[in-house]
């Protein structure tokens, strides 16, 4: 299902802080997932083609009517809030008409623009549109909290309400706000990611190869940046891959496959390593990219910048050459601190030494296996690495949390407005 989705938050990109960029992320995923996405904000500025960013002044935590009703409301004048929420709510209640569902961050439960949250409570009272609470943070955990925000009309920020869906980021947050709210108990966790594909500024061609092939879903890829030539000992590294996954791990390989402009024998090689592939039951585990033709029948081009990406969302750089001159994806692999395993072979030793996972290109696929489950199992950073790809990476988050909270929140509204008009 493609829908239409409203993010709101007091600003926006690129203005700077962590919300705004956690919006910027949501926006630049659902867009690309072909969702019609829409940020509504008190200042910010256009993300890019895909994503329009609407601005409307009352909305911002630092406009000076919204600053003067604060004052007043500590006073006890409560008229010019009640105006205020009043104009927003008009201006909100028209302009999310068209959309599905509206992903509010912050603002129903911090205290920066009171007029804005009490609008918000009163458009998902009435069920205007699904509103999904995204609830970062509360200045309520805090022991300096101001005490004036316990009495009304700032208690309506620890108040949750039927009409509203709500998620935290953490297990943590879940306690303390299920605190705040009183026992409530749909409380949905869905940390904050990172976005790969904008971290490393990755191109385009790359991210339709990641989604077409669902990369981020393995638990171990590899990288072999060689052309299409015997000497480069390809068909160990697919082996290799099948002894990994003999032993549990979901690995995949990703060989840039280019084709040696000088020797005829490479479709032969190349069709050798395919036929490897299939006998060993892993062919939709190795990728030769070379040829590589898209769901819509393109070619990817295989040039420098997808090798560099191809080098950030890898786990190892796996080099099992019989015979190099040098050995130039060690040193682009260095640069990046991608681990490298290779063949004992003496360029590899003079440029690798001790910093890299040797192996004799003799070894069983089996030891070479262990052999790098060992290696990378020492290494902290790779780890981490991998466990942010897969517990956080917001491809990951979509497909297993985000796009079945939205489907069920959606379709309950669509549910409960057919029943509304049942005779």
């Amino acid at each position: 299902m493609k829908y239409n989705i409203a993010l709101l938050h007091y600003t926006s990109p690129p203005i700077v802080g962590g919300v705004e960029e956690v919006v910027g992320q949501q926006a630049s995923l659902f867009s690309r997932y072909y969702h019609n996405v829409r940020i509504f904000a008190g200042a910010g500025a256009q993300l890019d083609k895909n994503c329009e960013v609407e601005i409307n002044p009352l909305m911002n935590s630092r406009n000076a009517e919204v600053i003067e009703t604060h004052r007043l409301i500590r006073k006890g004048m409560l008229g010019e809030m009640e105006g205020l929420a009043n104009r927003i709510y008009e201006y909100l209640s028209k302009r999310l008409n068209d959309f599905d569902v509206l992903l509010a961050h912050n603002v129903l439960t911090m205290p920066f623009n009171l007029p804005l949250t009490v609008a918000l409570h009163r458009i998902g009272q009435e069920g205007l549109i699904p509103i999904i609470s995204w609830n970062h943070d509360s200045p309520y955990f805090y022991p300096d909290y101001p005490k004036y925000i316990d009495r009304s009309p700032w208690n309506i920020l620890k108040r949750a309400y039927a009409g509203i869906h709500y998620v935290v980021i953490s297990e943590s947050r879940k306690k303390m706000f299920a605190d705040i709210y009183r026992g409530r108990e749909r409380l949905h966790v869905i940390p904050n990611g990172i976005d790969p594909i904008r971290f490393f500024r990755l191109d385009a061609a790359t991210v339709r190869l990641i989604k077409e092939e669902r990369l981020f879903e393995a638990e171990f890829l590899m990288v072999q940046p060689s052309r299409l030539h015997p000497r480069k000992n390809i068909e160990l590294s697919v082996r290799v891959t099948r002894a990994l996954q003999d032993l549990g791990v979901k690995a995949r390989l990703l060989v840039t496959g280019a084709y040696d402009p000088h020797g005829p024998k490479t479709l032969r090689y190349y069709n050798k390593l395919k036929n490897l592939a299939q006998e060993l039951g892993i062919e939709d585990d190795v990728l030769v990219l070379a040829g590589y033709l898209f769901e819509s029948g393109e070619k990817l081009l295989v040039d420098r910048i997808r090798i560099r990406d191809l080098y950030l969302i890898a786990d190892i750089l796996l080099l099992p050459s019989l015979q190099e001159g040098f050995g130039i994806p060690l040193l682009e692999a260095g640069m990046i601190k991608l681990p490298i395993v290779c063949s004992n072979i003496p360029p590899f030793l003079e440029i690798g030494g001790n910093d890299v996972s040797l192996f004799d290109v003799n070894d069983p696929p089996e030891k070479i296996a262990r052999t790098i489950l060992d290696f990378v199992g020492r290494l902290k950073p790779h780890r981490m690495f991998r466990k942010v790809v897969s517990d956080y990476a917001w491809d990951l988050l979509y497909q297993k949390k985000l796009m079945p909270l939205l489907s069920e929140v959606i379709s309950s509204d669509r549910n409960s407005e057919k029943q509304k008009k049942k005779p």
